[in-house]
């Protein structure tokens, strides 16, 4: 009787071990019909006594020949940054074979600085994706700069966050964009060059002709004062224009070739340009302060000279502004330029839909030529009604900028 009773007490533990069985087996099931229609990548073990992750080179993934065939790096990373999976192309651009990439942290690869963003960066991801330009630090040593394309993994049943990302070289576009800026740097000290020899030519040669013509009217002026009074005063009419002519050549001569940045500095000549616009137009300008110890490199002074030329150029003719202020500060390692106009403004072109050009686009592209002619960026916002705001940054670490 006692051992008829001890198997009745045991059926139900028998029955919840069977149950538990037959939920595991399903679970396999699944899990292998996931692996039989490519939808797994890698598998996590949980147990301490095997490795972390197993991936599945032998499953039949109808993408993975697209994805081991592109020029780019392509992984799946975990929420902790473990990379899940990787393809041969990312695992030859940091030098390391591909078993040693996958079940590491994708930290490993990055520049410090960049390991500091990565959360921030997945937290944007994991909402709308993200892109952004990092360093990698190869095997070697060698720093490689990519831009990194990163999109959420949709997976319902996995336990946190997972993250597609695209990893593409730029070294070739960053050596591109050194050639095209050494170009874009050459083909402006020849602009100035001959801006230079134009101002040169005007200075010696018409504005003295000039200057000459009006001397010998104005004599010519006094020994017919008695004679020929009417005659006198046309010619005094026309000594005037003459006088006028050259001091308006003289005025180009000096727009051609700045010399007053080094004899006054950038910060007095853009206040007597600007007082120069204020007269002309009734534009008030308000230049601020610069930094008493900041000393910028010639190159540097003349691209923000030019700029804002440019700048009070487009607000004089599109802006219809009514106050203009500039701003020259350091911001860490760069200068910054900044023109505030609270004029009608207008649609930047990225930002039209039908893609056309403003009227002063020209204008803005030689902006941005010559801030990046010494290493700089040129940046403006505007909007219908809300005024313009152009922002000019140059990097010190060019040796565009000194500081006294």
């Amino acid at each position: 009787m006692r051992t008829s009773h001890s198997s009745r007490s045991d059926r139900p533990a028998a029955i919840a071990q069977i149950a538990e069985l037959r939920n595991r087996l399903a679970e396999a099931e699944a899990t292998l019909d996931a692996i039989c229609r490519g939808e797994v990548d890698a598998v996590l073990g949980t147990d301490g006594q095997v490795p972390p992750i197993y991936t599945l080179t032998g499953a039949d993934h109808a993408y993975r020949v697209l994805i081991e065939s592109m020029n780019e790096g392509a992984l799946t990373l975990a929420a902790d940054k473990v990379i899940l999976y990787a393809n041969r192309c990312f695992a030859e651009m940091v030098g390391l074979p591909l078993e040693q990439v996958i079940g590491s942290s994708f930290r490993r690869f990055l520049s410090a600085d960049d390991r500091l963003l990565l959360r921030a960066l997945l937290e944007r991801a994991a909402k709308t994706g993200d892109k952004r330009q990092v360093l990698l630090t190869a095997a070697n040593g060698r720093r490689i700069p990519v831009l990194v394309s990163i999109h959420p993994l949709v997976k319902s049943d996995a336990p946190g966050p997972a993250f597609t990302m695209v990893v593409t070289d730029m070294t070739e576009a960053r050596r591109t964009e050194e050639l095209l800026r050494g170009f874009s740097h050459r083909l402006v000290q020849a602009l100035e060059d001959e801006r230079g020899q134009v101002a040169r030519e005007l200075h010696d040669n018409v504005t003295q002709v000039l200057c000459a013509i009006g001397f010998r009217g104005q004599a010519l002026a006094d020994a017919l004062a008695a004679s020929a009074p009417s005659t006198r005063t046309e010619l005094l009419r026309l000594c005037a224009v003459i006088g006028r002519t050259a001091k308006r050549v003289e005025r180009i001569s000096r727009n051609l070739r700045p010399s007053v940045l080094r004899e006054l500095g950038l910060v007095a000549v853009l206040r007597q340009t600007g007082a120069k616009l204020a007269t002309r137009t009734g534009v008030s300008i308000d230049v601020t302060d610069a930094p008493s110890d900041l000393v910028l490199h010639p190159d540097a002074e003349l691209a923000f000279y030019r700029i804002f030329q440019e700048g009070l150029r487009n607000v004089e003719k599109h802006a219809r502004a009514r106050h203009v202020t500039v701003g020259l500060r350091r911001i860490g390692a760069f200068v910054e330029l900044t023109i505030h106009d609270d004029g009608i403004g207008f649609v930047p072109d990225h930002q039209r839909p039908d893609k056309r050009r403003t009227k002063h686009r020209f204008g803005l592209v030689g902006m941005r030529e010559r801030a990046a002619s010494v290493g700089g960026a040129f940046e403006i916002e505007s909007a219908v009604g809300r005024g313009t705001v152009v922002r000019v940054r140059i990097p010190n670490s060019r040796g565009a900028v000194r500081t006294a």
